[in-house]
């Protein structure tokens, strides 16, 4: 199975969720950007107050921001342990900058999974979305519910609901999703590494397919 691992895809396709799985059920050593980025934003770090300033507007944080926590975060991995990512990168030049540093460290791209989404099916999901503002493991209220209402099942800690998950974030979001990450399908299909799944299928089914792929 390989173990370096990018999740591409537009926000509510359930990458998220997918990762929060194989992180679970198969010991994926998992990083989200966002995740980390809202982090520092709640501990008023000077990097949170920078990041911060574009997260409530649904705008991306700038690249050498982004680059530069990621860079930290995995500074210490090993090439066995790998990473999965499901927010990271959003950019090409983000992509472009990060594989010239993990090439370098044994840390290159393995394989990168594109969950294939339309913009409607991402405002129907995203209204009901909650995640972990511990753990950032992430749940919907309808299709992926909590064992315990407005608890993890990972860690206990409390399911929140994002501020800018607001229709009109959403949309906003989604056309820079389309303008500014969109572009690494292309990227990383010429690199031979991407691989596709159709984000419309029930969780399980995307759970299934992605397990495919990975052993592929």
């Amino acid at each position: 199975m390989r173990r370096r691992v990018i999740l591409l895809g537009p926000p509510g396709s359930g990458k998220g969720t997918v990762a929060g799985r194989l992180k679970t059920e198969f010991g994926f050593d998992h990083f989200s950007t966002g995740h980390w980025l809202r982090q520092e934003v709640a501990k008023g770090s000077a990097l949170g107050r920078q990041a911060g300033l574009f997260l409530e507007r649904g705008e991306l944080v700038p690249d050498e921001l982004v680059l530069a926590l990621v860079k930290a975060a995995l500074s210490q991995t090993q090439p066995d342990q790998g990473y999965l990512s499901d927010g990271f990168p959003r950019t090409l030049a983000q992509a472009v900058a990060f594989d010239t540093w993990a090439e370098v460290r044994g840390l290159g791209i393995q394989q990168v999974i594109y969950f294939e989404c339309t913009e409607a099916l991402v405002l129907s999901r995203i209204t009901g979305r909650r995640s972990c503002g511990n753990c950032g493991r992430v749940y919907h209220v309808a299709m992926i519910p909590p064992k315990q209402a407005g608890r993890c099942d990972e860690c206990g800690g409390e399911l929140v609901q994002r501020a800018d998950d607001t229709e009109t974030v959403v949309r906003k979001r989604f056309q820079i999703y389309l303008r500014e990450t969109e572009p690494l399908v292309e990227y990383y299909r010429k690199q031979g590494s991407l691989d596709v799944v159709d984000a419309s299928q029930p969780s399980d089914e995307m759970m299934t397919r992605t397990m495919t792929l990975l052993h592929r």
